[in-house]
């Protein structure tokens, strides 16, 4: 099934591509689409999750409106499409814009999260690398297709949204550890060793959360999920399959669970 759904008053493009067992929701990324993630890791995930997504407001098929982008909003869309088309709690696994509003779906609705895959996610606007991306480079470039292939907005307006994803990003999110740290349920963190958010900012993520898993992903950068989606895949899906918290040989971190 795929189309618009009227999602918080706005026709909104959502995509489910069925599957057995529990719903998993996938979030793309900033300026992107839910065909991102549908075509790279969705069939590996397919087999044994009802597999969803959407284009959020302005992203993909789902027209703009005259409003800023800020990641509030998009959180509220999220919780709109998890109420309306899922019909209740999903895993959530979020590319990074993805990843950041999934952390804030957690935060404001755990009760419709069940666990949650941020992979290349910030909590704060200050963990993204300095970086100077040259438009006429490959990234922007292809986006700016993909864009321009799918809005109803037509080739005028892609402009317009990147100017609104860039001023977002330079201010938001602005969450900080002890926000992190009331997030419940198992988080897997995901990142590429050369990834658009800093290792210490992944970390430091990955510590704040009271059950949290890290994986660090060999030459790979922020495009992970497009660069390795099998690898990224068997991560998701061992950590999606766990039940309880890890049991390792010599825990440190996680002595006092191990223990329990």
């Amino acid at each position: 099934m795929a189309g618009r759904v009227d999602i918080n008053g706005h026709p909104t493009w959502v995509e489910d591509r069925g599957g057995k067992g529990e719903p998993l929701l996938l979030l793309h990324g900033g300026l992107g689409n839910s065909d991102d993630l549908l075509n790279s890791i969705g069939p590996g995930l397919s087999d044994g999750f009802r597999v969803l997504a959407f284009d959020r407001r302005g992203h993909g098929y789902t027209a703009d409106t005259d409003a800023d982008f800020h990641y509030s909003d998009m959180a509220d869309e999220t919780i709109g499409v998890l109420e309306e088309v899922v019909g209740g709690p999903a895993h959530l696994v979020g590319w990074s814009d993805g990843g950041i509003i999934a952390l804030i779906v957690a935060l404001r609705r755990p009760d419709l999260v069940r666990k949650l895959v941020v992979v290349g996610a910030n909590y704060h606007f200050e963990g993204i690398a300095p970086v100077e991306l040259d438009p006429g480079s490959a990234v922007p470039q292809e986006l700016g297709k993909a864009y321009i292939a799918r809005s109803p907005d037509g080739p005028g307006h892609l402009d317009v949204v990147m100017n609104k994803s860039f001023r977002m990003v330079a201010s938001e999110p602005t969450l900080s550890t002890a926000d992190i740290a009331r997030i419940s349920m198992p988080v897997l963190v995901v990142a590429g060793d050369d990834d658009l958010v800093t290792l210490p900012h992944t970390v430091s993520l990955y510590e704040a959360l009271p059950n949290g898993e890290l994986a660090v992903f060999p030459a790979a950068s922020h495009g992970l999920p497009l660069e390795q989606p099998e690898a990224l895949n068997r991560v998701i899906l061992a950590f999606l399959a766990a039940t309880g918290p890890p049991r390792t040989l010599m825990p440190i971190r996680r002595a006092k669970t191990t223990q329990e």
